[in-house]
């Protein structure tokens, strides 16, 4: 009995590996929808924009990018993490809506571990902190005896609760057993409006965003957040290289499709995206917006997926940061 029951075991594993592997040849049928939870414009949009084309362009089928912004893009995951498992509805998205904005929030109507087949780790791009051109402290060795010596009177702006820039300003606070106070804003455009008149004196940036103002001289930049620094600005060092080895926050971009999606189909996605990211004019347009480019396997993105969730949670907890 138990070695028939084994057999049936078996015989049920082939039929879906061998219905796995002739979804993957077949896909795709019909149109695939990239879901966006984040506005048009931003870097997450830009990214899953330009592999959607080129991905239609390979397949032969319309890829079409549908923004569902709000809930800091909760609301995007619950659409692909509720979506029939056969590669036609996808996400890309930052660390936000799966390790991030559950744990501020308390509950996501998905579980990010378990809802989504992680396809691919597109790229990331690392967070800058830059200050206004009059704020006293000129390194970051500077600015860590000033936050020291001033404690919760030192304020620091965000595009918003959640962001990787806010998540970079709380990282600090732990590693360092310092209390900055954070402002947010409802985006990056007037946290930086303000840094730059001196409203604010220092900001976690996205690259992409505060770089231009760096190089304008409108803005200092005393640090890099991510674990090397960017080909886009060389001479600004990263925390780390300041004696913090374990300090790194950077923005990633991830490909997932819902979970059950058959690991042939994931691996056909994951190939033809890695596939994208190879053509030099993507190449070259991601690597100008900052993006280093990833595209690692899925179980390479899966395992990291899982690490980042514990991360956020770690520091969510630590920092006691609330949601509004």
């Amino acid at each position: 009995m138990k070695q028939h029951r084994a057999w049936l075991a078996l015989v049920g594993l082939g039929i879906t590996l061998l219905a796995g592997a002739a979804a993957a040849q077949t896909f795709p049928a019909r149109p695939v929808r990239v879901v966006v939870g984040f506005a048009a414009g931003g870097t997450t949009d830009l990214v899953a924009r330009l592999v959607a084309q080129r991905l239609a362009e390979m397949w032969g089928q319309s890829v079409v990018v549908d923004s569902r912004t709000g809930a800091s893009g909760m609301i995007a995951a619950e659409i692909v993490a509720k979506a029939p498992p056969d590669g036609h509805t996808l996400l890309v998205t930052p660390q936000t809506s799966l390790a991030v904005a559950p744990a501020i929030y308390g509950k996501a109507p998905y579980d990010a571990a378990r809802d989504f087949a992680p396809v691919t780790l597109l790229g990331s791009t690392p967070t800058l902190m830059v200050v206004t051109p009059s704020f006293a402290p000129r390194s970051f060795a500077e600015f860590v005896d000033h936050a020291k010596k001033h404690g919760s009177a030192v304020i620091y702006g965000s595009g918003g609760i959640g962001s990787s820039p806010h998540m970079a300003g709380e990282l600090l606070n732990t590693m360092l057993g310092i209390r900055m106070t954070h402002v947010p804003y409802k985006g990056e455009s007037p946290a930086l409006a303000d840094t730059i008149g001196g409203q604010v004196p220092i900001m976690f940036g996205n690259l992409s965003a505060a770089l231009p103002h760096v190089k304008a001289g409108k803005l200092r930049a005393l640090a890099n957040t991510g674990s090397t620094r960017s080909p886009l600005a060389p001479e600004i060092p990263t925390v780390a290289e300041s004696g913090f080895k374990d300090y790194a926050v950077e923005t990633w971009f991830g490909l997932l499709a819902p979970a059950g999606t058959p690991p042939a189909l994931v691996a056909r996605i994951r190939r033809d995206a890695a596939a994208v990211l190879k053509q030099p004019e993507v190449h070259d347009k991601l690597t100008g917006l900052g993006v280093d480019i990833v595209a690692n396997t899925p179980e390479e993105f899966s395992a990291y997926v899982r690490s980042e969730i514990a991360k956020y949670a770690r520091l969510v907890k630590d920092a006691n940061i609330k949601g509004e």
